[in-house]
């Protein structure tokens, strides 16, 4: 079996099974976020910050960036190596899309638990 260094998996059916559950963490978060701000009485700052105050959703939100960042990863090296044939060119994508969705999650971490100062 050829071990491809630029793929999220270790296979084929790894990065296969690594999208659908992936897709469905991030399906499951959409629902789940629609169906609070459909409920809430008034959906305000205070709403927004007593619901994410709650370690269950802090780690349901990082589990949701991970998803995102787990599959635009797969997402993104599938299409390249389908359509960019030029290495560097591809190569060049890939980084600046990955170095994209790590500031992503890094940010959402310090949105979801940030560090308090002296």
């Amino acid at each position: 079996m050829v071990k491809v260094a630029s793929t999220f998996g270790r296979s084929g059916t790894h990065d296969y099974i690594l999208l659908r559950a992936s897709a469905i963490i991030m399906a499951l978060y959409s629902i789940f976020l629609v169906s609070f701000m459909v409920t809430a009485e008034p959906l305000s700052y205070a709403a927004w910050t007593q619901l994410f105050a709650h370690l269950g959703m802090k780690v349901f939100t990082m589990l949701a960036l991970t998803s995102i960042l787990i599959h635009g990863w797969i997402g993104i090296w599938q299409v390249l190596t389908d359509y960019v044939k030029n290495s560097g060119v591809r190569a060049f994508i890939q980084f600046v899309v990955s170095v994209a969705l790590i500031v992503y999650w890094l940010v959402g971490l310090m949105v979801v638990w940030p560090v308090g100062g002296v």
